[in-house]
This record gives C-alpha cells, sequence and structure tokens, in this order.
C-alpha cells in the first residue's frame, strides 16, 4: 500500500470524527438558543418567530443535521452516533450558563446515565444487513412485521396528538418526547432510503424509482416539521437540558428499533449483545428517573421560594 493511500485510509475516519464532534457540540446549542428565544419573545410579548435568537437556534440544527449527514459518509455510523452524546452535555453546560437552569446533583448523575446508556445501546446494536438495491428496500418496506409496527406508531402519534398532547401535554414531558422519538422511526430510515433511491431517480430507470422517492420524501419532510413542532412546544414549558436528555434516549431507542425491524437487524442479535442492551436501557431508565427527580424537585423549590 503506498503512503498516500494509507494516508487517505486514515484521514477520512478522522475528519469524520471532528465533523460529528463538532455537529454533537452545534445540536446540543439547539435547544438552548431556540428556549432562550422563546423566553425572550414571551418577556416582550411577542411571537418567538420574530425572535433573531431562536432563529439563531433554528440554524444552529439545520447546520448540525448537515454535518451529521456528512460525518455518517466519511466515517462508520457505530463511531459517529455515540458521539452524539456529546451535545447533550454541551447543553446542560450551556443551559446552566445561558439559561441559568442548574441541575443538581440528581440531575447531573441522571444526564450521565442517559449519556453512557445511549452510548452502549447504539454500541451494541445489531448492524443492519446490507441494502444494496430498490428492490430490496421495497422487499422490506412490505415485510408483514414491518408494517405492522409502522401502523401501530402511526396510531400511537395519533392519539399522542389528538387527544393526550392538548390534555397533559404541557405538564408532562414524556408526551412531546414520545412523539418527537416516535417521529424519529420515519426520520431515520427514510434518510437512508433517499440515500439509496435518489440514484435511481436520475438514472434510467427512474421511472420506477420516483413512486418510491417521492413517498420516502414526503413521509421525511412531514416527520422533521412534525418533530420541529413539538420540540419547540416542548421548550415552550420544560427545561432545555432535561428535555434534551430524555429526547436523545428516547430518539435513539425508536430509531434502533425501527432499523432492527425494517433492516432484520433483530436476526444478527446474540445472547452477549441482548444482555448489553438490557443492561443499557436499564442505565438509561434509572437516568431519566433520576432526571425527573430533579425536575419535580426544582418546581417543588421554586413554589416555595415564589
Amino acid at each position: 500500500m503506498s503512503p498516500d493511500s494509507e494516508q487517505s485510509g486514515v484521514s477520512l475516519p478522522v475528519s469524520g470524527i471532528l465533523i460529528a464532534v463538532v455537529s454533537s457540540f452545534i445540536n446540543g446549542s439547539t435547544f438552548v438558543l431556540q428556549k432562550k428565544g422563546i423566553l425572550r419573545s414571551r418577556d416582550r410579548g411577542g411571537s418567538y418567530l420574530k425572535d433573531v435568537v431562536w432563529w439563531g437556534g433554528t440554524l444552529a440544527m439545520i447546520v448540525g443535521q448537515i454535518g451529521n449527514f456528512l460525518a455518517y459518509n466519511v466515517a462508520p455510523a457505530v463511531i459517529v452516533t455515540p458521539l452524539g452524546a456529546l451535545g447533550v452535555l454541551f447543553g446542560a453546560v450551556l443551559a446552566s450558563w445561558i439559561l441559568k437552569e442548574h441541575l443538581n446533583i440528581l440531575g447531573k448523575l441522571g444526564c450521565v446515565l442517559c449519556c453512557c446508556g445511549s452510548v452502549v445501546l447504539i454500541i451494541h446494536a445489531p448492524k443492519a444487513e446490507t441494502v444494496t438495491s430498490r428492490e430490496q428496500l421495497e422487499e422490506r418496506l412490505a415485510d408483514p412485521v414491518f408494517v405492522s409496527y409502522a401502523l401501530l406508531v402511526v396510531l400511537l402519534l395519533l392519539v399522542l396528538i389528538l387527544f393526550v398532547a392538548p390534555a397533559h401535554g404541557s405538564s408532562n414531558i414524556m408526551v412531546y418526547v414520545s412523539i418527537c422519538s416516535l417521529l424519529g422511526s420515519f426520520t431515520v430510515p427514510c434518510s437512508k432510503g433517499l440515500g439509496l433511491v435518489a440514484g435511481e431517480v436520475f438514472g434510467a430507470d427512474g421511472g420506477r424509482a420516483l413512486p418510491l422517492f417521492l413517498f420516502l420524501l414526503c413521509t421525511l419532510a412531514v416527520s422533521i416539521l412534525l418533530q420541529f413542532l413539538y420540540i419547540n412546544k416542548a421548550l415552550q414549558s420544560f427545561s432545555s437540558n432535561v428535555f434534551e436528555a430524555v429526547y436523545y434516549v428516547a430518539f435513539t431507542c425508536s430509531v434502533i428499533v425501527a432499523s432492527a425491524l425494517l433492516f432484520k437487524e433483530w436476526m444478527a442479535l446474540t445472547a452477549t449483545h441482548s444482555l448489553a442492551l438490557l443492561c443499557a436501557l436499564t442505565t438509561v431508565c434509572v437516568g431519566v428517573a433520576l432526571l425527573r427527580i430533579s425536575q419535580e424537585a426544582e418546581v417543588t423549590w421554586k413554589k416555595k421560594t415564589d
């Protein structure tokens, strides 16, 4: 192997990791900036859509997602994805500085446990089988197990959006977290599918690939817009660092389940990985519970001081 090729083989993963780290920090600032914009607009009595800080957070979200896309194309996903936990930790620090949202010792421990558990979940999640053609993707999308799961997710989303969110969304953080994370079941698979189908759309067989391309694109657009809407609803009622930590965990779990069913990853799951996933999920649940206890203690303390 020549020195040039060897250097190229090393530089690509390193550049992907660097992009992923920068993107994680940018993503960690999005919720904080959007929350700050919401608070500023609330003090002025106007809409947060007119606040420059909120738009700064929205722009940071777009840039961060573009960075993630680039990172996944130059480094393995098993390396890039766990680095998203850095955004959660950075967001907690930034929220403490900008928003004065100070976590107590339980909240800090819960945040760390959520990040550690999520990273272990990602590392031990079974790897996807290779899907290299539109025909294979269409076959996976038509699989009865995945179709049943997708219909169940849609049903849960309708119940949450139409009935649960209007009544309990502003008082229970898990309502908005559940909506956003369940929408992630469609976001990541659609993104992977679009990357596979896009090449055929502009090729000789583009007529057959176009319907699937448009279906995936519309599903992705609706999913992203709804997530964006309910993220901002959550930030109007809850602490940004608590929401970001719980949302990261729930989103990661939802994406792992959806990918496992769509790409039949569960067939490669071993006993060792199953035990590791169970331990990681237990760690995550403990972390979420500590964050909830920390948040409730903070609310109680504010009521007493007021």
